[in-house]
Formats: C-alpha cells, structure tokens, sequence
C-alpha cells in the first residue's frame, strides 16, 4: 500500500505495511482493484444519476454547523449510507470535505480508492481493532484539517440503530457538533443481513438533518448514556420525517 494514492490523500500511514488481516498488496490482487474499482464507482454513480433526490428537509442546519466552524461530525446509521454520504458530497461546493474512516486491511483499498476517486477523504483505522488511534485520527482530521469525518453509530457489525458512544466522544473533544442525518427511498431493497437500503432504481429519496447535536466538555458516563438514547430517537425521528416527504 502507498501513503497517497494518485488522485487523493489518505491519513494514518501506520498500517502501510503491516494490516490486521496480515495480507499484502500484490501484483495479482493490485490488478483486480483496478478492475473492481471503477466497476464499483460505475454502480454507484448510476444508481445516484437514476434515484434521484426530491427533498432536504433540515438543509438550513448543515449551513448552520458550517457558519460556526468548517467542520462537523455527520451522524447516520450505517443502512443510510447511500444517499446520506451523496448528500454530503454534494455539499463540498458549500465547503464541506467530508471523510469515511476505512479499514486498513488490503481489503480495505478498495473503499480507500472508492472514497478518493469520488473526492472525499480517507481515514484509515477500524473502529473494531484500533478504535483509540481511529478516534485520534478522526480528532485530527476534524480539527486540524476541517475535514468532516462521517460516524455511522450503529456500524456494519451492529448491534442495528444502537448509538455507540464514538461520535459524542469526537464531539465533546473537538467542540464541533454532530449533525444527524437520515433518508428514505420510495422503493427499496435490504440486504438481508444487516438492512442496508439500496434504493430499487428511479425511486424517490428524500434526506433529512437534524439540529447540530454539541455536546459539552464536562460529561460524566451517565450524561453520555442519556446523549446517546437521545441520539437514537433523532436518527428514527429523522427517518420518518425523511418518510413523510415522499
């Protein structure tokens, strides 16, 4: 693996050598991800050009968090990514630079290299195996490079819908908010083992944001305990406001 691929910037370099997983990057698996890459990227951006979005609901909030600091913590449950994380790269013309956390296993290259080719930035690090140095390097990068690093609370190993403490923790040390977003398709499918909604093509979608969530520097264990509930009824409430607009 390299520091910087062509095209965009990865931050923590500790994994270039050494992943989890133990596996190397090479020549053979190198020339699939470059087959599988642009593939994948194909997908993705038709399914964006043919489910298109027909409403925001809430989009005055994110100009609100961004008045205030050029950085903030999205917050959405790990099915949504889809079209919350099209949202968000639509709005790097407003200045935001969004990011995703990628594991860095050689498997992981391959959201690496999806992530930079459709401009956001890379944080490699796994919640699972090296949560401290990923939550540093989310602190990192959400301070010192204005990059808006997306937490998906609940993430792809679960439990679903339950708020994990990682977003409150980055806020309450960064002093930048979490701004909790949801969206709603007309017409979609789940995957069957975690409910990933992938919107059935030329559905409706509709996105909803919260109110920019701040969250105070002194916060013992049970104020983040009560925080999270209330973070888990704000990412519901949002999806059945995101709903009703269809």
């Amino acid at each position: 693996m390299t520091d910087t691929p062509p095209g965009g910037e990865l931050r923590n370099t500790l994994y270039k050598t050494v992943t989890h997983s133990g596996r190397r990057m090479t020549r053979a698996r190198r020339a699939l991800y470059a087959v599988a890459v642009p593939l994948g990227l194909a997908i993705i951006r038709l399914w964006w050009l043919t489910c298109r979005i027909r409403h925001v609901e809430g989009d005055q909030n994110l100009s609100a968090a961004l008045a205030k600091a050029p950085s903030l913590v999205p917050c959405y449950w790990h099915q949504h990514q889809l079209f919350c994380a099209r949202y968000l790269l639509d709005c790097r013309s407003r200045g935001l630079v969004p990011g995703w956390l990628i594991s860095p296993s050689v498997d992981g290259e391959i959201g690496a290299m999806l992530v930079i080719r459709v401009g956001a930035r890379v944080i490699r690090g796994s919640s699972s195996h090296t949560g401290a140095r990923a939550l540093r390097d989310y602190y990192e990068a959400l301070v010192k490079d204005n990059i808006s690093p997306v937490v998906t609370p609940d993430g792809p190993r679960g439990p679903r819908f339950q708020f994990k403490p990682g977003a409150i923790l980055l806020a309450r040390m960064s002093g930048r908010p979490m701004l909790p977003m949801a969206y709603a398709a007309s017409r979609a499918w789940l995957i069957k083992w975690d409910k990933f909604v992938i919107p059935v093509p030329f559905a409706r979608i509709s996105i909803a944001i919260g109110e920019p969530r701040y969250v105070a520097r002194v916060l013992d264990a049970a104020g983040i305990e009560a925080l999270q509930r209330q973070m888990e009824q704000e990412l519901l409430r949002l999806y059945r406001v995101a709903a009703s607009k269809l």
